[in-house]
Parts: structure tokens; sequence; C-alpha cells
């Protein structure tokens, strides 16, 4: 029976010497810690980080109560899991209180935009340019990449614009094939290229 007297008395009196907040804390929950943490995720229907939140929270009011708790006292737990069972509480009630969350189900699968495709995309065509002879890459780049015109990719390049036309046209046309080889098609169609 001094048994029981003596815990009784710890929760209803400050501890003969104070503990600082971080050695409070890491008392409580070293002692309760994971009880309080196991009833919270079942009263929250298994979610354990709204579990977790829920015992900081505990864990901030008992602190607060420091003067009154001894964190290392099994006459703390009722208080403890009283404390949390009415947060439990409180927050189902905030959720019930406001109305639901009312989103557009087809703007759940929109796709989002990354640059994942692109950077796909452009080592596709990094590869499939490697395929092509050394003239008809050079001439893509200083058409397409660099937007020159026939008349002054010839003049760069010292080569008359017939020759710069012809070699964009099958540069053009090894590049398509380059492409569908690996998979890219144009348009997203499926052409044979040829």
């Amino acid at each position: 029976m001094s048994a029981s007297a003596s815990t009784e008395d710890r929760i209803s009196r400050p501890c003969t010497e104070e503990l600082r907040p971080d050695e409070f804390l890491r008392a409580l929950y070293q002692f309760h810690g994971s009880a309080l943490l196991q009833f919270a995720a079942r009263r929250l229907g298994g979610d354990w980080h709204r579990a977790e939140d829920v015992l900081q929270e505990v864990a901030i009011r008992a602190w607060r109560h420091a003067g009154e708790l001894d964190p290392t006292a099994d006459s703390a737990r009722p208080w403890l899991f009283t404390v949390l069972r009415n947060l439990v509480i409180d927050g189902h009630r905030a959720r019930q209180a406001r109305p639901p969350e009312a989103g557009d189900p087809e703007l759940a699968h929109l796709p989002v935009s990354d640059d994942v495709d692109h950077i796909l995309t452009s080592q596709v065509l990094i590869e499939a340019l490697r395929d092509l002879r050394p003239p008809q890459r050079e001439v893509l780049l200083h058409v397409h990449y660099l937007g020159r015109s026939v008349n002054q990719t010839a003049r760069v390049l010292g080569v008359p614009p017939g020759t710069v036309k012809s070699r964009t046209y099958y540069a053009a046309r090894a590049l398509r094939q380059a492409l569908h080889s690996r998979g890219l098609h144009a348009g997203g169609q499926d052409r044979a290229a040829g």
C-alpha cells in the first residue's frame, strides 16, 4: 500500500529535483512513448505520421505541466492517455466540421510536366545524330539549330547552296530513320522512314 501511495504522490506533487526540459521529454518518451504512439496509431486507423504528431502534442502539454508530472511514474499514464485521446477526438471533430475537399477527379489524372521526357528525347536525339555522317550533322546544326539560311550555311561551310540543300535533305531522312529505329516516330505515329 505504501508503494502505491508513493506512486500517487509522484503525480500530484512536483518532482523533488527539477528536470531540464530535454531530460523531462527524454524520460517521458522513454517510459511512455512507445505505448502512447501505439495507442494513437490504433485510434487514428494506423496513420503513424499523424500518431507521431499527436504524441508530440501530448509531450508538449505534459512539459507544460512538468511541475505536476513525474515522467517516470506509472501514475502519469492515465493523464497522458486522456490527453492523447482528447487530441485525437478534437482532430476528428475538426476534420468533420470543415467541408470535404472536392477536387475535380479528372485533374488528378492529368499528366504533370516534368523534364524527364525532354531529357530522354534529347538523349535519343543525340545518339541518333551520332549515326549521321559528319557533313550531315554539320549542315543540320547550321540550318536547324543555328537557324541559318541555305545561303548563309553555304558561305560558312564553303560549299555551294545546292550541296547544302542536298545534305539537309539526306541528313533529315537519315535522322528520321535513326530516330525511328530507336522508337521515336514523327508526330507520335509509327511511320516507315524512306
